[in-house]
């Protein structure tokens, strides 16, 4: 083991890689440490004591670039600020403070050249650990491991800003046995996403056996979120046990044609959501993104098939409360080529606001502003809802 004190020095950088090099564990005690990027290597534990605090600088004029996935595709990118590729038995842990200064990074106008720098990104690694830390401010996506096997993330918090840009939380992308509990997620974009690329991704590796349980997940654009980068698929997700407060949406599915993939065999249970626009959305029109407002997109009428043509189905969601909610009660809505397939909802109650305000339920083209509605449900086949009741919405319960 590696023991780091605080010696007040102005740049830890090569204290702590250099230790990190050598492998085995490296402790920071108690105290503040300013760093740059750092890199990862095997069998290596970074571990924080309580009081410890990592804070890393911002400069994009000295910051170095990697070749890297980020959002679906294999690009030039700022390099992560703890990152680690082909990585074998690897840990972040302790109740030590990670600080990323994201405030720095939110406002620079070239970030769709070169994406800002994401916080803990590990790539085709595997028996991953990262327990118990708190993390702050990250520029980007907060935890992204790509195409790796094995993850545990568990007993974090995240605190980025509620109006920080795609400052994601855990997104774990075309991994493979996932495990996320017991974690805090307070965020600008959506709290926990699952995701397996897009359509043009050198790599379209599905993202299978993943569960979500015992969570608190707060602001943010979604609570958990697969897609919409899911061209190499996403089944056997296991959501349980948490709590959604102030998030846009609660449980969002979204995708959209060109992007393909299938998401299957999806069950949710034990969700207790506050303040949300929409407790469920399952959006195949999403229109964020590259190619995102074309034609196609947002076309109703049936297509032509082909593998690019995205797939929902097996989906099974209950006992599920929501209260405060603003929008609709549920927002489902299939292609009329690639309907939404076998969806069960049980034991389902939904409590509208009462001074509720008009907003989207879910992001697509030509959607209209609706508030206080019952579940929307279009282009769908083998939807079952039983067991529900909707309180203080206008008009029919459920809109088809």
């Amino acid at each position: 083991m590696i023991t780091i004190n605080d010696k007040k020095l102005e740049d830890y950088t090569h204290v702590i890689q250099d230790a990190l090099n050598k492998g085995g564990t490296v402790y920071i005690e108690k105290g503040h440490y300013r760093t740059g990027p750092l890199e990862m290597k095997s069998y290596t534990t970074l571990h924080l004591e309580a009081g410890a605090v990592l804070d890393f600088r911002s400069d994009k004029s000295t910051h170095e670039r990697v070749f890297s996935q980020w959002e679906g595709l294999e690009q030039e990118v700022y390099a992560p600020l703890i990152y680690g590729k082909d990585l074998v038995d690897v840990a972040i842990v302790g109740r030590g403070h990670l600080i990323g200064n994201g405030g720095y990074w939110w406002p620079l106008k070239d970030y769709l050249d070169f994406p800002r720098p994401r916080f803990i990104c590990f790539e085709d690694s595997e028996n991953i650990l990262i327990e118990g830390i708190t993390i702050k401010d990250s520029p980007a996506w907060t935890i992204n491991p790509i195409r790796c096997k094995n993850v545990v993330v568990d007993k974090v918090t995240i605190f980025n800003p509620k109006d920080s840009p795609n400052t994601d939380g855990i997104n774990p992308d075309s991994c493979k046995n996932v495990r996320i509990s017991n974690c805090h997620v307070d965020v600008g974009d959506d709290c926990i996403t699952i995701k397996s690329g897009v359509e043009a991704s050198k790599h379209r590796v599905p993202c299978v056996n993943i569960a979500v349980t015992n969570c608190t997940l707060v602001h943010g654009h979604g609570g958990v979120v697969i897609g919409s980068e899911m061209s190499g698929g996403v089944k056997n997700v296991v959501i349980s046990n948490c709590i959604f407060d102030g998030t846009d949406r609660g449980i969002r599915i979204k995708t959209r044609r060109g992007r393909g993939g299938i998401v299957e065999d999806i069950r949710v249970t034990n969700i207790i959501m506050n303040d949300v626009l929409c407790p469920i959305v399952m959006n195949m029109y999403y229109h964020c993104g590259e190619d995102g407002k074309k034609p196609i997109v947002s076309e109703k009428k049936a297509c032509e098939l082909s593998d690019g043509t995205p797939v929902i189905r097996n989906i099974h969601l209950s006992h599920i409360s929501a209260k405060e909610v603003s929008v609709a009660a549920g927002f489902i809505d299939g292609l009329a080529e690639s309907p939404i397939k076998n969806v069960t909802i049980k034991d389902y109650y939904v409590v509208m606001k009462d001074h509720a305000e008009k907003g989207q339920a879910a992001m697509l083209c030509g959607q209209d502003q609706m508030c206080k509605q019952g579940m929307v449900i279009r282009r769908t086949d083998n939807i079952r809802i039983e067991d529900y009741k909707i309180i203080g919405h206008e008009g029919d319960s459920i809109i088809e």
